[in-house]
C-alpha cells in the first residue's frame, strides 16, 4: 500500500472542515487540517478579538433540529452555552417594526390605507398566482402579494445580493423561506401584540418559520467552538495548519493518492498526500486548482458570490437596544443590517460599553470593498446616527472586517451550472468529498454545513457511500423554528438524511 501523509485531508477550518476532522479523529488520528487564516478557525463563524472586544462575522444562533448537531455542540463545548433571548426588528421609512411582526404596531407604522392594500394585494396574488414561480420575485409575490413584497422583501434582499429579485433563482426563497405562511404569521402576530413576549414552543399548532423565541450562544462568541474542536482534534493526533493555503491539488488514478501542494504564510510551500480530500472551499477555486483541471471548470467558473465586510463600532454608552440585530430595509441608507454584540453576549463587550456591527454587502473589488477604512468608519457612523441608534460622537473606536465569499450566489443558471459540477466530480473523483456552505454552493446554515461534514466522514469510515450529503436540507423545514439549542433536546427532532441508495 502506497504511503501517505495523511488518511483524509481536509481543506478549510470552518464548522464543516473542523466538523469532518472531529468525527473522523475519533476513529483514525491521520487527518490533516489546513486554513488559510492565519490567525482565526471558524471561516465566518469565527469570532474577531479587537481591543477587549469581540464580535461574531455575522451572527450565528446556535439552533437545530438535527439532534446529532446539537448533542455534537454539547459535546465539544458543554460547560460555555449561555440561553439569549431572540430579539430583532426590521428598519423601513424610518421606523422600526418588531421582528415577528406585532400586528397593531405594524398598523400603525403603516397605516390603515397600506395595511389594507396589502391584504388586497395578497388576496389577488392568491387568486391570480404566476403558475411556474422562477425568480425570488415571482416566489414571494406569489407567498405575500406584490406590495409585501415591495415593503419587506426587495429593498434588503437586493442590497444582500446587489442584483434585481428578478435575477435571483426561486430556489432562493424556497430554500430560506418556505413554510412561512402569512396567514400563520398574522395570528402570531396578533397573538404578540395581545401578549408579553415570552420564549414558547407550538404544542400542536403551526410553529411561523424563520421564527425563533430563543437561541443558544458561546458566551464568547461562535469561534469559542470551534476554537475547541481544533484543540480536541489536534490531542486526538490530527493536525490544524494555519496560515495555509492550497495551491494545486492533483489525484494519481494509478496510486488513488491524492497530491496537495500548500503554502504557507510565509512563503514556503509544502507538499502532502492523502486517500481522500474533504473541501470546504468555494468549489470555483476548488476546481481552478486542480490539475488536470476537470471539463466542469467553466460551469465552475460561472457560480458567483455575494461578499461583505462589517464595520465594528465601539459605543461609549451600555445597553444601546435590546435587539440581537436590526434588518434594515430602507433604501436611504447602504448598511443592511446591524448588530449589536452585547446583546449576544455581555461577555463579548467591555463594561459600560457597546460593540455594534454594521453590514454591508458588496462584492470583492468594488466601491464599498476598496473603500478605505476610515471612510466606511465614516459612513457607519453617519448611517448609524441617520437610523437613530447612536450618534456619531459616541464613537470611541472602530475596526474593519471584510470577508470575501461570504454567500454563494443563487442566479437563475447557478443550479445547472453547480449540477453539471457536481456530476463531473463525483464520476471522476470519487474520494473528493465537498461539504458545507462555499464547499457545495449551497446558502446552507452552521448546523446544515456540519450535518454535510458529519455525514462525510461516516461514509469515509465506512469505506462506502451510505449518505447522500446533497440531501442534508433539501428537505428542511425547521429554519429557525421554535425555541430549541444545545440544552432543548426535545426540540431536535430531525435525523439524519436517507441513506443512498444503492446504484
Amino acid at each position: 500500500m502506497t504511503q501517505v501523509d495523511a488518511e483524509v485531508f481536509v481543506i478549510g477550518a470552518g464548522p464543516a472542515g473542523l466538523t469532518a476532522a472531529y468525527c473522523l479523529t475519533k476513529e483514525m488520528p491521520s487527518v490533516v487540517v489546513i486554513e488559510k487564516d492565519p490567525v482565526y478557525v471558524g471561516g465566518i463563524s469565527r469570532t474577531v478579538s479587537y481591543n477587549g472586544f469581540m464580535f461574531d462575522i455575522g451572527g450565528h444562533r446556535f439552533f437545530s433540529k438535527a439532534k446529532e448537531v446539537v448533542d455534537l455542540w454539547q459535546e465539544i463545548l458543554p460547560d460555555d452555552f449561555i440561553e439569549r433571548p431572540r430579539l430583532s426588528r426590521i428598519y423601513y421609512g424610518g421606523k422600526f417594526y418588531s421582528y415577528p411582526l406585532k400586528a397593531f404596531e405594524a398598523l400603525g407604522n403603516l397605516g390603515i390605507v397600506q395595511s389594507a392594500a396589502c391584504m388586497l394585494s395578497y388576496a389577488y396574488a392568491k387568486a391570480f398566482p404566476t403558475p411556474v414561480p422562477r425568480t425570488f420575485h415571482e416566489w414571494v409575490r406569489n407567498q405575500f402579494g406584490e406590495r409585501l413584497f415591495g415593503i419587506f422583501f426587495k429593498t434588503y434582499t437586493e442590497k444582500v445580493w446587489g442584483m434585481s429579485c428578478d435575477e435571483i433563482s426561486a430556489d432562493w426563497a424556497a430554500q430560506r423561506i418556505k413554510g412561512l405562511d402569512l396567514r400563520v404569521a398574522v395570528v402570531n402576530a396578533l397573538t404578540r401584540s395581545l401578549k408579553p413576549r415570552r420564549a414558547t414552543r407550538s404544542a400542536g399548532g403551526p410553529v411561523v418559520k424563520t421564527l425563533i423565541e430563543s437561541f443558544q450562544y458561546p458566551r464568547k462568541g461562535p469561534g469559542m467552538m470551534w476554537e475547541a474542536a481544533a484543540r480536541r482534534i489536534e490531542a486526538r493526533g490530527g493536525k490544524v495548519l494555519m496560515g495555509r493555503d492550497m495551491q494545486r491539488l492533483s489525484f494519481d488514478a494509478a496510486s488513488k493518492v491524492w497530491r496537495i501542494e500548500v503554502e504557507a504564510f510565509d512563503g514556503t510551500r509544502e507538499t502532502f498526500t492523502a486517500r481522500h480530500v474533504i473541501s470546504s472551499a468555494p468549489v470555483r477555486e476548488l476546481i481552478e486548482k486542480m490539475s488536470p483541471r476537470p471539463i466542469s471548470l467553466f460551469h465552475a467558473r460561472s457560480l458567483r458570490y455575494r461578499d461583505f465586510l462589517t464595520v465594528a463600532l465601539m459605543v461609549k454608552k451600555a445597553d444601546l437596544f435590546p435587539d440581537n440585530w436590526i434588518y434594515i430595509h430602507d433604501p436611504s441608507v447602504k448598511v443592511g443590517r446591524v448588530q449589536n454584540f452585547g446583546s449576544w453576549s455581555p461577555e463579548m463587550v467591555r463594561p459600560g460599553m457597546s460593540c455594534l456591527g454594521l453590514e454591508y454587502f458588496c462584492f470583492e473589488g468594488d466601491g464599498l470593498w476598496t473603500s478605505s477604512d476610515p471612510d466606511l468608519v465614516d459612513l457607519a457612523k453617519q448611517e448609524c446616527a441617520k437610523i437613530g441608534l447612536i450618534a456619531a460622537e459616541d464613537v470611541v473606536d472602530a475596526c474593519v472586517v471584510r470577508q470575501p465569499k461570504a454567500y454563494p450566489v443563487y442566479d437563475e443558471a447557478y443550479r445547472d451550472n453547480l449540477n453539471i459540477v457536481r456530476l463531473d466530480l463525483e464520476q471522476g473523483y470519487p474520494t473528493l468529498h465537498l461539504v458545507g456552505r462555499n464547499g457545495m454552493h449551497k446558502y446552507n446554515n452552521q448546523d446544515h454545513a456540519m450535518m454535510t461534514a458529519m455525514l462525510t466522514a461516516r461514509n469515509i469510515l465506512a469505506g462506502e457511500r451510505l449518505y447522500d450529503v446533497w440531501d442534508v436540507n433539501e428537505d428542511a423545514e425547521y429554519h429557525e423554528a421554535g425555541t430549541t439549542g444545545v440544552k432543548d433536546a426535545l426540540t431536535s427532532e430531525r435525523l439524519v438524511p436517507r441513506k443512498a441508495s444503492a446504484a
